[in-house]
């Protein structure tokens, strides 16, 4: 080539040929967090001719990056981690070679929030229907389940409760419970149900009540209603206590034992209806405790167990001692369910045991007597040695 044609090519530009768009990833590409916590996002360039000049956080289909992230450089942090910041952020690196988008991902866990739609406290009339819808929000997807104060019967497990035509038993308050890994959350709404004029609307002075064992328990029922309501109590799925007395509304339980338990039902009824109203009692006992056998004979190198039992209300506790000495002997081993153990007993670990169980509400002991002889050979030698003399 001559040299005019040579000088008359282009020239190449070097920055041209060499120049690459940025490639960018994210890590991690996705989290999940409680809310409260701190999570951080880094975006990280794999290769690209020359570096990224510019590296940009934003948050999708949002103007602007919520209070409380903070971007310093490729990193982006979240702190205090709530709801409104769950979704998808974009990395986006540019350089001379063009530009480069990575996401990642957000998710937030929180305790349900739950809304009644109505809100009540709702005033119907008697056949009307009545329709209460719970929503909840909440990550993990809560559950729903419908219940009634002072009942412990589950309604229904689904968004809306629903009543063709309610009553005036219907009345009470319900309460829409909706729960996750993270809680639970209640909301509660009253529900009032008036009758033709005069129809009896009971109520109770308690709708739960937890008691102890031995006590006498008063439950007083009022009902207005024209002319006045007959009160009568009765208790779900079982008779009356036998040691009961009911006038004028005020049922009394004397000596109440842990069969008592239970929900109690007051029903108001005249010439224009009836009307009930509940109350949950719960029965709690101190322990009696027993052992098991509660008298033993061993010989020396014979395996002992004792076991302490205990009836009352749960959890119950259980801690073995040994009458008149400071501790148990070095060998013996007690455990969580009451058991005393030991592999070999010597003649020196006879004596008397206490185990006593413990609960919330009170405490009980009961002793085991240990009696240990010795060996077989040592007691013939013995009796060999008397013979001997006798002779």
């Amino acid at each position: 080539l001559k040299l005019d044609t040579i000088l008359s090519l282009p020239v190449l530009s070097v920055s041209a040929v060499v120049a690459q768009a940025p490639v960018i990833s994210v890590e991690p590409q996705t989290a999940t967090v409680r809310q409260g916590e701190t999570v951080n996002f880094r975006c990280q360039v794999v290769r690209g001719t020359p570096p990224p000049t510019v590296i940009e956080w934003k948050k999708t289909n949002s103007p602007q990056m919520p209070d409380n992230v903070r971007v310093e450089g490729v990193v982006m942090t979240i702190s205090n981690a709530r709801p409104g910041n769950q979704g998808q952020y974009r990395c986006t690196a540019r350089s001379a070679g063009g530009r480069s988008s990575a996401t990642a991902v957000l998710n937030v866990k929180f305790a349900p929030k739950v809304r009644l739609t109505p809100a009540g406290p709702l005033r119907v009339k008697m056949g009307d229907p009545v329709s209460v819808e719970c929503r909840a929000t909440g990550k993990p997807r809560p559950t729903l389940t419908w219940k009634r104060q002072g009942s412990t019967l589950q309604l229904v497990t689904r968004q809306t409760n629903d009543w063709p035509a309610v009553h005036p038993d219907n009345s009470g308050v319900y309460i829409c419970q909706a729960g996750n890994s993270e809680g639970m959350t209640e909301v509660k709404v009253e529900i009032l149900v008036g009758g033709r004029v005069g129809a009896p609307v009971a109520s109770v002075s308690a709708t739960e009540m937890t008691v102890v064992e031995g006590h006498t328990v008063k439950m007083v029922c009022q009902a207005s209603g024209s002319p006045p309501p007959v009160i009568t109590w009765s208790k779900l799925r079982a008779p009356l206590p036998w040691k009961h007395t009911a006038v004028d509304g005020v049922l009394t339980l004397s000596d109440v034992g842990r069969q008592d338990s239970g929900q109690y039902i007051c029903n108001a009824t005249n010439v224009h209806g009836y009307s009930e109203a509940y109350t949950q009692m719960e029965v709690e006992s101190p322990p009696y405790a027993t052992c098991l056998p509660d008298k033993v004979s061993l010989r020396a190198g014979d395996a002992l167990q004792l076991q302490c039992l205990a009836h009352g209300s749960h959890p119950i506790q259980f801690e073995w001692s040994r009458v008149g000495r400071a501790s148990l002997p070095a060998a013996a081993e007690a455990t969580k369910d009451g058991k005393l153990l030991m592999a070999h007993v010597r003649l020196n670990d006879s004596g008397t045991y206490k185990c006593v169980a413990t609960n919330h509400i009170g405490s009980s002991e009961v002793l085991a007597k240990v009696t240990v002889k010795g060996e077989p050979g040592l007691l013939f030698f013995t009796f060999y040695v008397e013979v001997i003399n006798c002779i």
